[in-house]
């Protein structure tokens, strides 16, 4: 491998247009459309996302995205109210309170799904 300047990861979706309008309208994040009808993802780090559609997707078992936040709370109440719904995992697999935060067992971290079932998460960077 000559370089690792440039890289970035990808994961694929069913329905392109209604990830570009979670990740761009409800998630509030910069979404372009690639020259080859991919979306390309920007986060704030700098690093981008490359999302594709496959007429055969399946949604990822694992996370494929997570979102450090101070406030792991604050952040949920934020996702919850822009219709994100965040408790996942059912609590006899993973015990989480009201809000779907999963609280002792590492950081305090809440999962959530893309329209495409992709696991993402929102958790404490503290």
């Amino acid at each position: 491998m000559s370089t690792t300047t440039g890289a970035f990861s990808g994961f694929s979706v069913d329905d392109i247009d209604a990830v570009r309008t979670f990740y761009g309208e409800t998630l509030g994040l910069t979404v372009s459309t690639h020259e080859m009808g991919f979306l390309e993802l920007q986060l704030g780090s700098g690093a981008k996302i490359l999302i594709y559609s496959k007429p055969n997707h399946t949604p990822a078992s694992f996370t494929i995205l997570n979102f450090p936040a101070a406030d792991v709370e604050a952040a949920v109440d934020d996702l919850n109210a822009r219709g994100v719904m965040t408790k996942i995992p059912a609590d006899d697999q993973l015990p989480s309170d009201s809000k779907g935060i999963v609280r002792g067992n590492g950081p305090d971290i809440a999962w959530f799904l893309d329209p495409a079932g992709n696991v993402l998460s929102v958790l404490n960077s503290r």
